[in-house]
């Protein structure tokens, strides 16, 4: 068993290394006078559908396959957590702010993610069906075989996102700039890139077919541009 603290600092109230059952969390949400902060707090496995943490701070805490649809999770903060198998399906995570965490797995069908951010998180094979997310940032993130069908890019810089292997479909990335992203084997299905920058972009095999159908418009290197050519077969002097 961990040990339990709750101690009150400013605006927080703070719970440190406890594991925390649904019906524990729901005795500290009864105070509504306070913003809530847990620390190496546990909630695997629980079912917290529903749950208000709205501006709540998470710091090295373990959501493993935690169920956290339809929670209010707006202006909340997870640093270091591991959220692996999650699940926050029509969650409302406005504003929320995800930094250096282990969210692999999780799925975000229909969520709230206006104004979210993701920096220097693991969201390999994530899914987020139909979530809104005007605003959204992510950024040195391992989104490898991630399903980000009809997610908007346009006018933004994506910078340090690994797209391998990633559902893309209906993404737009018109007049974006990608830096260091990786695209190989990226399901590219309706993807628009007019306009966009992808010279520090990672395209892989790119066949000519697509780069007329999903590049077009877009500004290439002139070292992919012969490596394009050389995959014809054609030799570049």
């Amino acid at each position: 068993m961990s040990s339990a603290s709750s101690t009150s600092s400013d605006a927080f109230l703070t719970t440190a290394d406890e594991d925390v059952p649904r019906a524990h969390l729901d005795e500290l949400l009864t105070n509504d006078q306070v913003l809530h902060r847990f620390e190496h707090c546990v909630f695997d496995s629980e079912d917290l559908e529903g749950v208000d943490l709205r501006g709540a701070v998470f710091v090295s805490c373990s959501f493993v396959r935690t169920r956290l649809d339809r929670a209010i999770l707006s202006g909340t903060r997870w640093e270091r957590c591991r959220c692996s198998g999650a699940s926050f399906d029509l969650a409302d995570l406005t504003d929320a702010r995800f930094d250096h965490g282990d969210l692999n797995n999780t799925s975000w069908s229909r969520a709230r993610l206006s104004g979210a951010s993701f920096a220097d998180v693991k969201l390999t094979g994530a899914r987020f069906p139909e979530a809104r997310t005007l605003g959204l940032t992510l950024k040195h993130s391992l989104l490898v075989s991630a399903d980000l069908r009809g997610i908007a890019f346009r006018k933004l810089t994506v910078e340090g996102l690994n797209l391998s292997g990633a559902d893309l479909a209906g993404c737009d990335f018109t007049d974006a700039v990608l830096v260091d992203c990786d695209l190989t084997n990226a399901s590219l299905k309706n993807t628009r890139f007019a306009g966009a920058d992808l010279r520090r972009a990672q395209l892989g095999a790119v066949q000519v077919g697509d780069l007329l159908q999903h590049f077009k418009g877009s500004t290439i290197s002139s070292e992919q541009a012969a490596a394009l050519v050389a995959a014809l077969g054609v030799n570049v002097v």
